[in-house]
């Protein structure tokens, strides 16, 4: 039995489309920022009568459990019955996606309980398969997942840029709505590859994005940094809001949100915001500066979390 735990991450340049959907192979890079204090712990235990799957103290069936299971054949085709218990700290509404952490640790642990010795780029490609985020939870601090050329995604991981005490940034998360996208991120993907005209150039404009956040966050630039992450969000969104038919995550206390960061950085706290597949915004700030956008984002969110840069996935047992 192994047990291991990995956090979130939220892509501060975006991922948005695939190359090939089977391997989750990204038309672009990324690039994320790990955070803590949320986390999944998952534990595999390798040897069971049956295979059998529990997330957060139920027994989960049907395609969830089947997707759990498929990864860990991914693992290890040779494998005997697995039991996996899964806990995760932090709400589905919060708007960071549950599976990078998720898929992150049933990989460490699966590979730790099946007995195999994997490099962290191993890991990642092996990550990457069950939930594309996922590859870069590995990673603690800032993650760049390159998209890489072959096909069989073997040059498609994400690997450190720089480690989790690199920076003493916090991101505030604000909830606008909690309830169900009606336009699922797969199906956006689709529908904006297939049919916005808009999206050859979110592709393309990528590259030059990921150059600009790279060195900002080596050179510890916020402001170079929040620039070049609301820009890539924009433009995310709009390559969404081309197609057909359009897709608009944002609702009005989105917009009223990104007005209010807007309005806290020209009365001088840096704040920049992001905002993923969904209405809730992600403020990147300094950690001095957290209380305060914290307080502005309670007068038009439903809950707010202040996270911050958090570890690598680790194993907390190994039997």
């Amino acid at each position: 039995m192994a047990t291991a735990i990995a956090h979130p991450n939220i892509a501060l340049v975006k991922y948005w489309g695939k190359r090939e959907p089977k391997l989750n192979l990204p038309a672009t890079g990324s690039i994320s920022l790990t955070l803590a204090p949320f986390s999944t712990q998952t534990s595999v235990q390798a040897d069971s009568p049956e295979d059998e799957a529990w997330i957060n103290g139920e027994r989960i069936t049907g395609p969830s459990a089947e997707r759990i299971f498929e990864h860990l054949n991914l693992l290890d085709p040779w494998r005997k019955p697995a039991t996996v218990s899964s806990e995760t700290n932090f709400p589905m509404a919060a708007g960071l996606a549950s599976s990078a952490s998720a898929f992150a640790a049933l990989t460490l642990a699966g590979c730790s309980a099946f007995h195999q010795d994997r490099n962290p780029v191993e890991l990642s490609i092996l990550a990457r398969q069950g939930s594309g985020s996922a590859c870069r939870s590995l990673f603690g601090g800032w993650a760049e997942w390159t998209r890489g050329s072959r096909d069989d995604g073997l040059d498609s991981h994400a690997h450190e840029l720089a480690p989790t005490d690199h920076w003493d940034l916090r991101m505030v998360v604000a909830t606008f709505d909690a309830g169900p996208k009606a336009v699922s991120s797969t199906e956006g993907m689709n529908r904006t590859m297939a049919s916005s005209p808009f999206y050859p150039g979110w592709v393309t404009s990528v590259p030059d994005d990921l150059n600009a956040a790279r060195a900002a966050i080596l050179e510890r630039d916020l402001e170079a940094l929040g620039s070049v992450m609301e820009r890539s969000a924009l433009r995310m969104h709009a390559s969404m809001m081309g197609a057909n038919p359009p897709i608009r995550y944002w609702k009005s206390s989105s917009v009223w949100g990104m007005d209010a960061v807007e309005n806290l950085r020209s009365h001088g706290i840096g704040a920049w915001w992001t905002m993923d597949a969904g209405p809730n915004l992600k403020v990147l700030c300094a950690a001095e500066h957290a209380p305060v956008v914290k307080e502005r984002m309670l007068t038009l969110a439903d809950r707010v979390e202040v996270l911050e840069p958090g570890p690598a996935a680790h194993l907390v047992e190994d039997d």
